[in-house]
């Protein structure tokens, strides 16, 4: 889900940009893409990072819990 959201947004962003774009303004366009790209796979890296965190609180916990 979260990767459709993420794709979702850099969508959004790349078709709003074309659309608004001239010949002259086509590398800001670009960068401007590139940077919403980035911005959803970092969005992306820390929901995945997130997961991995609570999976690891849960082992943890787990390996608490088997030591008593």
């Amino acid at each position: 889900m979260n990767k459709t959201i993420a794709l979702s947004v850099v969508i959004a962003a790349s078709l709003g940009l074309a659309a608004c774009a001239k010949k002259d303004e086509g590398n800001a366009m670009n960068n401007a893409v590139e940077n919403v790209t980035n911005a959803a796979d970092n969005t992306m890296n820390a929901a995945m990072n997130a997961d991995a965190n609570v999976a690891n609180a849960a082992n943890a916990t787990e390996n608490a819990t088997n030591a008593q």
